[in-house]
């Protein structure tokens, strides 16, 4: 365990984000947003815009950049501004402002005059649920509905029907916004027909591509760079409008621009998590063995249909061993902000509704809610003959039990005073993934070495892993590993997204190593070579033969190289074939709800996960630490208001609650480690977003234990628990 290599940097303010880059010459951008939710923009006045002091460029789709729709092999489409005259939601970017400073752009912007044909605009996910739709197959190719029935049970309502205990209720969750702590934002120079961006990015290479498709650029004309990145939980995992519009200002211009989104521009001219509303059903039998499950969901996307919250077949499609289920995923499309990946996408909203219908069964069977978590535990995924390749969940929620005191949680709440204290608990899963990743390894001649990859680092702590891993496969210190990252000009390092980031890096680190190994080995025994003719090893960073060593810096400067470089690739292989795979957890949470305000506190918290073999210790509390506040957060505080005319009413730090540290006691985490060979090389499995996932149905289930009511809606409020 070693401090994160970037923690100097960042605390002493020495790290330079995208946004930190300046250039002579410079100018600004600033993004012009609709102010309808649906229609079609009939004029554009940029009259008063264009005499403003300072002005240099204004654009919009009556003059707009030189771009088109950007592609790329993981995204396919990414929508680039611009382009057309159609509004599709409020607070959509549709012009562009570039001026000497950033407050002339602004000044400027603001005297932009947009007529609209306005269009009757769809809002409410609730209202939309009468026309929803089936979603597209999911990525892995699962249809929207499916079914798993038993042998001779010809339906999941002949199931239920055969089912002594049923539960059934709805649960819904609010749309969300990322609110990374760093805009979005990007720096754009052109040098002799090349282009650099420098933007806060999840993978410099996919954004270069997508660059290079909205400008109609070869790909080795773009590069990108993003060292640091200021959080991005999915919500920078696309090329940023202010990235395409200063690429494309810039090379009209033929000058450096900035351009940066407000605070309040993120919450619309980015995209967010849907909306969802999830209607689960239970049937047991009376020992709590599942015997129906059936899981429908609905949530909202934008009117492009671009993304799908997959809440049923994030959870309920492989949490639970159940003899029949039934899950079904639909969406309305909205004129709304576009929604995208966020921290555990469908495994968290979808955690919310399943892990509060087993609290709700629990009840109804009279049963520990451990207990029944732990009967129902899966081997496989209903339906599938692929076993997990490692699970020990049910050692989580044991260990997790001692640790948290729950055999003194009575059924319903205790006092404390003026607060009633009840306790909850939930499941956490998330699939453990791999993406295709390259990484380069150096060997120098002054006994370091260098890992590069293009992968990003958004505060995993991906750039320690590196240096880690690196340091193990090459046998040497970690302090003697130069990490690199952030940069389209590396080596493809994959998405640093979908918690694959360390076993993508480090399983490639690995081969790159071995390969690196190999070569100074052949190269020591080559004719001139110091062990020429000799059977050569390799041990600590050293070159042994004939009773002699050399380290490989030596080895190196003995035969006059300054380095060795190779680069090693991996991919998900065969062992997609033979096994499931996934991290796990339990969540344990513990609330106080005042008497008279009804006020919901979360006192203490525990999540005990199962995600194989941890790199570093502390980063990977730190990664859990901050999905469980995460899961407290969407339990509470978070949850965006969309009013009919389509307009944010809280899309600012001001009123989109957030917790804060007196929101947030003391939270405790504890591995259960066993390392997942089979997975990957590393034995890691992916955990920066389990953390999340079964929180807010832990907040939740306490909430009730506390006081007896039952929400089946996130955030809770004050509200929701008044007494009539």
């Amino acid at each position: 365990m070693i401090t994160r290599l970037d923690a100097p940097l960042k605390v002493t303010g020495r790290a330079k984000y995208g946004a930190d880059h300046h250039f002579p010459g410079m100018a600004y951008g600033y993004v012009v947003l609709s102010t309808i939710a649906h229609g079609e923009i009939e004029a554009m006045d940029f009259s008063a815009a264009r005499e403003a002091p300072g002005v240099v460029g204004v654009y919009s789709p009556f003059d707009p950049l030189e771009m088109r729709t950007a592609t790329s092999p993981l995204f396919g489409e990414t929508w680039v501004p611009l382009q057309d005259k159609e509004v599709t939601y409020y607070g959509q970017p549709i012009g562009f402002v570039v001026a000497e400073t950033f407050e002339q752009a602004r000044d400027a912007a603001s005297l932009v005059n947009v007529a609209y044909r306005a269009l009757p605009a769809k809002t409410s996910l609730m209202d939309g649920l009468a026309t929803a739709e089936d979603a597209p197959p999911a990525r892995d190719g699962a249809p929207p509905s499916l079914e798993v029935l038993a042998d001779g049970v010809e339906s999941i309502e002949d199931a239920f029907a055969a089912s002594p205990v049923v539960v059934e209720a709805t649960y819904v969750t609010a749309t969300q916004n990322h609110a990374a702590m760093e805009p979005h934002s990007a720096v754009a120079v052109w040098d002799d027909g090349e282009l650099t961006v420098y933007s806060g990015n999840q993978a410099s290479d996919l954004q270069a591509m997508e660059i290079a498709s909205a400008l109609e650029l070869e790909l080795t004309a773009v590069h990108c760079v993003n060292p640091f990145v200021g959080g991005a939980f999915g919500g920078k995992g696309r090329t940023s409008a202010p990235a395409f519009l200063a690429a494309a200002a810039s090379r009209a211009l033929n000058r450096p621009v900035k351009a940066a989104l407000t605070r309040e521009q993120v919450f619309t001219a980015t995209a967010g998590r849907a909306a969802t509303v999830q209607t689960i059903k239970l049937g047991a039998e009376r020992d709590g063995s599942l015997v129906a499950l059936s899981h429908d969901s609905w949530c909202s996307t934008d009117t492009a249909r671009s993304f799908v919250e997959p809440t049923s077949h994030g959870t309920s499609r492989e949490w639970y061993a159940t003899r029949n289920l039934a899950i079904s995923q639909k969406i309305v499309p909205l004129n709304v902000p576009p929604t995208t990946f966020m921290r555990a996408p469908g495994e968290a909203p979808g955690s919310f509704a399943l892990e509060s219908a087993i609290d709700e069964l629990a009840v109804a069977l009279g049963m520990d809610p451990i207990e029944l978590r732990v009967r129902n535990n899966s081997t496989a995924p209903p339906g599938k003959d692929l076993q997990w390749s490692s699970k020990h969940l049910d050692e989580c929620f044991r260990v997790g039990a001692q640790r948290f005191g729950w055999a003194h949680r009575p059924p319903g709440s205790r006092t404390d005073g003026d607060w009633l204290v009840g306790m909850g608990v939930a499941t956490a899963m998330f699939p453990a993934l791999r993406f295709p990743a390259t990484a380069r390894v150096t060997l120098q001649a002054d006994d370091t070495a260098g890992v590069a990859m293009s992968g990003a680092d958004p505060g995993t702590g991906l750039l320690t892993v590196l240096a880690l891993v690196g340091a193990e496969s090459l046998d040497i210190p970690a302090d003697r590993i130069t990490p690199r990252l952030g940069d389209s000009t590396f080596p493809s390092g994959g998405l640093s997204g979908g918690s694959t980031a360390t076993a993508s890096a480090g399983t490639a680190i690995m081969i790159a190593a071995v390969k690196a190994i190999d070569e100074l080995v052949a190269l020591a025994a080559d004719p001139g070579a110091p062990f020429e003719g000799h059977e050569v090893t390799y041990a600590d960073g050293k070159v042994f033969a004939d009773g002699r060593s050399m380290t490989f810096g030596e080895l190196l400067r003995a035969v006059g190289r300054e380095s060795l470089e190779v680069t090693g690739s991996s991919a998900p292989g065969e062992e997609l074939t033979k096994h499931s795979f996934s991290s796990w957890g339990a969540q344990f949470c513990e609330v106080r709800v005042h008497k008279l305000t009804r006020e919901a506190r979360v006192s203490r918290m525990l999540g005990v996960f199962d995600s194989g073999r941890i790199i570093n210790d502390k980063a990977a509390r730190s990664q859990i630490m901050g999905g469980m506040i995460w899961g407290v957060s969407a339990a509470l505080h978070e949850g965006l208001e969309i009013e009919a005319s389509g307009r944010l009413a809280n899309g600012d730090f001001a009123s989109y609650l957030l917790p804060v540290n007196a929101d947030i006691p003391a939270v405790d985490v504890h591995f259960v480690e066993y390392p997942d060979t089979l997975h990957n090389a590393v034995g890691a499995r992916g955990l920066g977003e389990i953390g999340t996932v079964g929180m807010a149905a832990a907040v939740a289930n306490a909430v009730y234990n506390a006081t007896g009511t039952r929400v089946r809606h996130i955030p809770i409020t004050i509200e929701d628990l008044l007494e009539d």
